[in-house]
């Protein structure tokens, strides 16, 4: 089974920027999409808002609240995802996981957007 494991996340001024890393088990790394997702404070796991996707071809999407100042990237050979954010602000302080579709989720890493 894959296990996905978050890293990168802490306090981030306002306007500052953050890269985040997940870690992917498995041999099959280069084959996997995978998604970032995060979860805002006191919103239900339900309603967790898709941030962007990894596809197997290095292409990418973005969820409309971080278009434009979001770059997810892989490196296969490291088995990693990234999530690069700028311009941050408070709205973007939540927990941020990342998903192998369906059902494989990372344990998440904070994300805290304060001065």
């Amino acid at each position: 089974q894959v296990q996905l494991v978050e890293s990168g996340g802490g306090l981030v001024q306002p306007g500052g920027s953050l890269t985040l890393s997940c870690v992917a088990s498995g041999s099959t790394f280069s084959m996997y999409v995978l998604r970032w997702y995060r979860q805002a404070p006191g919103t239900p796991e339900n309603e967790r808002e898709l941030v962007g996707v990894s596809f197997r071809d290095g292409s990418t999407l973005y969820g409309q609240a971080v278009e434009g100042r979001c770059t997810i990237s892989r490196d296969n050979a490291k088995n990693t995802v990234y999530l690069q954010l700028n311009d941050l602000g408070p709205q973007d302080t939540a927990i941020y996981y990342c998903n192998k579709p369906p059902d494989t989720w990372g344990q998440g890493t904070e994300v805290t957007v304060s001065s």
